[in-house]
């Protein structure tokens, strides 16, 4: 089965562009110490403010209609992309949504994502935040999303849950589709990148871009950016996840634990917390390619290539990708410490 024949429900504004960066590679040193960068536009998937989750959604949210749901329920942090996405995907399609997302102060500003959030009317649910500061799943979410399952039902509605980030068999189907556009766009542009660097978060993004990079034979090796810990148990979910889509798609895995390359040198004191040097990307893209990055994810990404590049583990005469993936909305929920 092709990736174009998988019930999608069209979400997303597509192809997205890729932008190659000539100011930012002025800023690192230019040609004689900076590789060429090109970003992959994914923060300009349209919906709702754009981010990866809506290619992942495109699927899930098809997956959830065809099972008859006409509610859907998912969980992140409270300033989480993908909680905003789901609740604007599920309006276009018609459902209900029902957010379950973790907190560390008991009563957070409506800011950022959770103002979006309101604004597209979803039920939230707010729990405390696990206390490693993990994007984890723990009994307290478990046990709320159980609870707000049972009361839809009890009202005569078919909940459909969505697990953190999407990460799911389905929902990794989103980036082998975006691997397919991708390959394409590097083909006809005559580009054979070496490293392709995107932020790792609950690793669903990673399943779907290992994946395609092997059914499409990729020129670049999928280089992932940790945002957040538990590599282990995070490496055995992504197998998961790609194992799922494989099926679905009647291909091998073709993936093993060494394809998984995610490193965690660029997470700081936990998830959703911005490093100095997370900030310092942010400004640095802001201010050479008016491009916005966010402190939760893609900051932490570019922080891990700019370090990179300043270190020499990637040559000048290379081309990398850089994967934006969204998340801009909750750039706001932390403007203090920007302009510090």
């Amino acid at each position: 089965m092709s990736i174009g024949t998988i019930p999608r429900f069209p979400l997303a504004t597509l192809p997205t562009p890729l932008h190659e960066a000539h100011r930012l590679r002025e800023a690192l040193g230019g040609p004689e110490r900076c590789p060429r960068i090109l970003i992959k536009r994914d923060d300009l998937t349209g919906l709702a403010l754009g981010g990866n989750k809506a290619r992942k959604l495109e699927f899930l949210i098809a997956d959830a209609l065809r099972k008859g749901a006409t509610a859907v329920i998912t969980t992140g942090a409270v300033q989480s992309n993908h909680a905003r996405m789901t609740a604007a995907a599920a309006r276009l399609a018609g459902l209900r949504c029902s957010l379950v997302l973790t907190t560390s102060v008991e009563d957070p500003p409506i800011q950022g994502n959770l103002l979006l959030d309101h604004l597209l009317q979803a039920d939230v649910h707010l729990v405390p935040a696990p206390p490693d500061k993990s994007l984890a799943v723990d009994a307290a979410v478990d046990e709320t999303i159980a609870r707000v399952a049972a009361d839809l039902e009890s009202r005569g509605e078919r909940p459909y849950v969505i697990p953190v980030g999407g990460s799911s068999g389905v929902g990794a189907l989103g980036y082998v589709a975006g691997t397919l556009e991708l390959v394409g766009q590097l083909a006809n542009a005559g580009e054979a990148p070496t490293r392709l660097y995107y932020a790792s978060g609950s690793r669903g993004t990673q399943a779907g871009l290992v994946l395609g990079a092997k059914i499409y034979s990729a020129p670049y090796q999928v280089y992932g950016i940790a945002v957040s810990g538990g590599g282990a148990d995070k490496d055995a979910r992504a197998l998961e996840n790609v194992a799922e889509a494989a099926a679905m798609l009647g291909v091998p895995p073709q993936v093993t634990e060494s394809d998984l390359i995610t490193d965690e040198g660029y997470i700081g004191e936990g998830y959703g917390i911005p490093t100095p040097e997370c900030l310092e990307a942010i400004r640095l893209l802001a201010q050479t390619e008016a491009i916005f990055l966010d402190p939760s994810y893609t900051g932490k990404a570019m922080a891990g290539l700019i370090d990179h590049v300043r270190r020499g583990v990637i040559g000048p005469d290379e081309t990398v990708v850089f994967l934006h993936t969204g998340g801009v909305p909750a750039i706001f929920a932390h403007g203090t410490r920007l302009l510090e």
